[in-house]
């Protein structure tokens, strides 16, 4: 198979994901995954001889509004950031990294059932690049994104399913 042809269909369409392309044992990168020169950030690490890190979100004593412009600012800037005293259990967030694990080793099958057009909720799915068939350059990544909206909607998802 010509990766580069069929890449949507066998990452996004069959549902092996980048973790596919990764378990193949690729030995370069395919051209779709290869952002064009001019779209590539060029942040560096230091500004005007300063070191520049991370962003770290201390929420132990934001207001909302505070914590939601600080959030905004370094998801635009870096894409992601470090949340810190955010008062969610070691336990529940070790738990999830077991249960993320677990699903990201299952067959192709299992997963396929979760994506986008095939999930049975749309609280659940599974993908890769957000838009793969508009995307000029695909995202290496794969996703299982849970929305939750309030107790009473997870028990119903959770009893459809």
């Amino acid at each position: 198979m010509n990766l580069d042809e069929n890449i949507i269909e066998f990452v996004q369409n069959q549902g092996h994901g980048v973790k596919g392309l990764a378990d193949m044992g690729i030995a370069s990168l395919p051209k779709r995954y290869i952002q064009p020169l001019e779209k590539r950030d060029k942040i560096g690490l230091k500004k005007d001889h300063v070191d520049v890190s991370i962003p770290v979100i201390d929420m132990s004593n934001l207001d909302e509004k505070e914590m939601e412009t600080l959030i905004c600012n370094a998801a635009e800037k870096w894409g992601f950031f470090q949340i810190i005293n955010h008062g969610i259990p070691l336990k529940v967030l070790e738990d999830v990294k077991v249960a993320t694990y677990r699903f990201f080793e299952l067959p192709v099958e299992e997963k396929r059932k979760y994506v986008k057009e095939n999930s049975p909720t749309s609280a659940v799915t599974y993908g890769t690049s957000f838009v793969p068939e508009l995307e000029r350059a695909l995202e290496w990544k794969d996703y299982l994104r849970m929305n939750y909206w309030n107790t009473l909607r997870a028990r119903k998802l959770l009893q459809s399913i």
